[in-house]
């Protein structure tokens, strides 16, 4: 369920803070916890190191990101393949 349209989107504070004074270009990657923090157009062209539960996912932001969240670019769960017979078959001929 998304948020309230006159509350506005959640943007973290801190997240803002540490972009406040750098350009995109020097800032390297930006680590934050924050997965639900909403993609400002502040951010656009930074790199954040989103963090999964094991490790900082590194997440270049563009346009096209403006309104989503952070969290939606660092996948938590390792996908490892679907199983059965086809599969196997499949494995084999490649």
């Amino acid at each position: 369920m998304s948020k309230s349209l006159k509350k506005g989107p959640y943007i973290d504070e801190r997240v803002i803070k540490k972009i406040k004074n750098l350009k995109p270009e020097t800032a390297g990657v930006i680590k934050t916890w924050s997965r639900s923090c909403s993609i400002a157009p502040e951010m656009v062209g930074f790199t954040f190191g989103v963090h999964n539960g094991k490790e900082h996912i590194p997440v270049r932001v563009t346009e096209d990101m403006v309104g989503h969240k952070l969290g939606e670019f660092s996948p938590t769960t390792k996908f490892s393949r679907h199983g059965g017979k086809m599969q196997r078959e499949l494995e084999k001929t490649v």
